[in-house]
């Protein structure tokens, strides 16, 4: 057990953006920092009121480190794809 929190700590150092706040995440670039995060079509409705979403798909929402949404899809090969030809770099949820 010591084991596996000894291996879970040396991993929380070695990423250091697992600790950032909103403000010092939304610092890194803004625009050039982003995230990709599955949200239900419920959620999404919640969100964008001019758009329609089917309730029980998962979505792939962009979202900038400040928090705008940049992009929407339905499969994560669709937000590869945008990714590929944008200049942003993606950092990883956890």
């Amino acid at each position: 057990m010591d084991n596996k929190r000894n291996t879970e700590d040396l991993l929380d150092a070695a990423n250091p953006l697992k600790h950032l706040t909103r403000a010092q995440f939304a610092a890194l670039g803004g625009d050039a920092v982003a995230y990709v995060k599955p949200v239900s079509g419920l959620v999404l409705s919640a969100m964008i009121d001019d758009a329609e979403f089917d309730v029980a798909t998962q979505y792939q929402l962009v979202m900038s480190a400040d928090g705008t949404p940049l992009m929407v899809a339905d499969t994560a090969e669709a937000v590869s794809e945008w990714l590929g030809d944008q200049n942003i770099g993606v950092a990883t949820l956890h």
